[in-house]
Parts: structure tokens; C-alpha cells; sequence
């Protein structure tokens, strides 16, 4: 089952406007974070928190990581979820899931982002261009 799943601050008018930032690009909004899962994982539930990514600069190393360098639970918490579902199944979603949240701070600690692992599967099985990939890292970018 395809979800479009959304995090959103559950009031324009929270103290806490500050802290309404965009994963990744730390831009402020309601929506705090989007996600795409094709899992047969549950939907979140009440209290449930989306995961933080982090950068630490000092850490970072482009070799390594993407943007971030660590991660960890969220302090925006959900606390109530609506879903919607097409009445007739023709989009690219099954089920649209709308996670109110709340601030609520935590002292969750940072984790570090686990090694990236590219696949043939990475490139949705399309083998040449996985070996495409694996020729273009290995050899030194010309500038």
C-alpha cells in the first residue's frame, strides 16, 4: 500500500513557531515533514515522533554523507491523525495520511547516520546503470 504520509504542526498560532522547519531544507511552514512509504509498516499513531535529521558541520564529510550527519526522535510529537483514501483507486497513492503534531521537546541523543549502501536495486534493478554509478565513483570528477 502506497501512503503519502504528512507532518504538520497542528496550530499556525503555536508559541513555538520557530521550530517549524522543513526536513531538510530547515525552511519554516505547518508542514514539518513529508514522506513516501510503500511499506506495510502501521501508520503513526498519537505520540509517535518523526525522526530529526542533523548536521553537525565539524563531522560532515561529503565522501560520507548526504546533508546530514546524525539523527534523531524528533521534538514535534503527533497528537491526533486523519486519513484519506480515494474513492476509486487510480492515483499514485492508496492512502493519504495527515499527522497533526505538537511541540513537545525531548533530549533525545544524536546517532549517527548508518554508512549508505547503493544496490542494483538503488537504480530500481537497471544493472548498466549501476555499473555506470560504480565507474563515475570511482574515477575523480574533472573540473
Amino acid at each position: 500500500m502506497r501512503k503519502y504520509i504528512i507532518f504538520q504542526a497542528e496550530s499556525s498560532k503555536d508559541e513555538h513557531w520557530r521550530n517549524r522547519k522543513l526536513q531538510h531544507t530547515q525552511a519554516l511552514t505547518n508542514i514539518l515533514q513529508e514522506n513516501w512509504d510503500s511499506s506495510s509498516k502501521p501508520i503513526p499513531e498519537p505520540g509517535y515522533r518523526p525522526t530529526e535529521f542533523v548536521r553537525v558541520d565539524s563531522l560532515h564529510s561529503t565522501a560520507k554523507h548526504g546533508h546530514s550527519t546524525h539523527y534523531r526522535k524528533g521534538d514535534w510529537e503527533v497528537v491526533r491523525v486523519e486519513t484519506y483514501t480515494p474513492d476509486v483507486p487510480m492515483g499514485e497513492f492508496d492512502m493519504v495520511v495527515i499527522c497533526y503534531c505538537k511541540y513537545n521537546p525531548v533530549n533525545a541523543p544524536l546517532k549517527p547516520m548508518p554508512e549508505r549502501q547503493v544496490s542494483v536495486d538503488s537504480f530500481g534493478g537497471d544493472k548498466e546503470a549501476y555499473e555506470r554509478w560504480l565507474e563515475s565513483v570511482q574515477q575523480p570528477a574533472e573540473v
